[in-house]
């Protein structure tokens, strides 16, 4: 059924897929401004955060910001499962700065923080750990990453951090139990969804990488998606090519609004 609506509409690939190089990304307003100051946290070195609902994009806008670091100046250590403990945090920063973890947590803490420091004073790289699903850290999670940027008194930090999650991350942070790690966190931001003409720019854009450059959705159609997906990348994806298909078994030449609304009744149906 793909190649036959690929063939209907004329793609060269299938719109609306994930497996994008981060230069074929859509540079809508909250992922750049996103993407801006992830590439300071990692300039500035101190810890970051970075929330935003289910699909906002949060992922995609790390991803970007990473690509375009000097990968000969930095190291970066991606840990996309925080559910590990706060053994699997420090185990993970020493395994990839090419250390053996020690068994014992005791010393396993001082460790992964003498890997950091040590890969940016005697290599010249500064080490960049990313959290993502941030918002399922633990209390004790939390405060081990605190832990690590107690260094040198406070005066610098050789490694910048990012922890990535839904909002309900920011709310724990704010918690009083942990002030300690909120006084430390020099970068915040909140993702949004997209405006209505950028929902529109966005789904021209991926239209042009499949290989059309003129607006396949009507303008009711598109409407639609960005009412029903609030702005969200993911969820726009999902709800465009349930439309798409819609069409195709219409044998409709565009998507209109009647093959949008039958697609969100479908996504949206308990």
């Amino acid at each position: 059924m793909i190649d036959r609506l690929q063939a209907h509409y004329g793609f060269t690939r299938m719109p609306f897929g994930r497996d994008l190089a981060p230069g074929m990304l859509h540079r809508h307003g909250s992922h750049a401004e996103a993407v801006a100051r992830i590439s300071w946290c990692v300039e500035q070195r101190v810890l970051g955060v970075v929330t935003g609902e289910v699909g906002a994009g949060k992922t995609v806008a790390v991803r970007a910001a990473l690509a375009a670091l000097d990968q000969v100046r930095h190291t970066i250590i991606c840990l996309g499962n925080p559910t590990t403990g706060a053994r699997g945090i420090h185990h993970a920063i020493v395994t990839a700065l090419g250390g053996v973890p020690h068994p014992h947590m005791a010393i396993l803490v001082p460790q992964a923080a003498e890997a950091l420091a040590t890969e940016h004073a005697e290599r010249g790289r500064t080490p960049v750990l990313v959290i993502d699903e941030a918002h399922l850290l633990t209390h004790n999670q939390l405060e081990g990453i605190r832990m690590l940027t107690n260094h040198d008194l406070d005066r610098w930090s050789p490694f910048a951090c990012l922890l990535v999650g839904q909002p309900t991350l920011r709310r724990r942070i704010k918690l009083g139990v942990l002030a300690a790690l909120d006084q430390r966190i020099g970068l915040r931001y909140t993702m949004s969804g997209m405006t209505g003409d950028e929902t529109t720019a966005y789904l021209r854009h991926h239209l042009r990488l499949a290989g059309r450059d003129d607006p396949l959705f009507s303008d009711d159609a598109a409407t639609a998606i960005h009412q029903a997906s609030r702005g969200y990348p993911r969820a726009i994806n999902n709800l465009a090519i349930q439309a798409l298909i819609a069409a195709f078994a219409d044998d409709k030449a565009i998507v209109d609004e009647s093959s949008t609304r039958a697609a969100i009744s479908e996504v949206t149906a308990e």
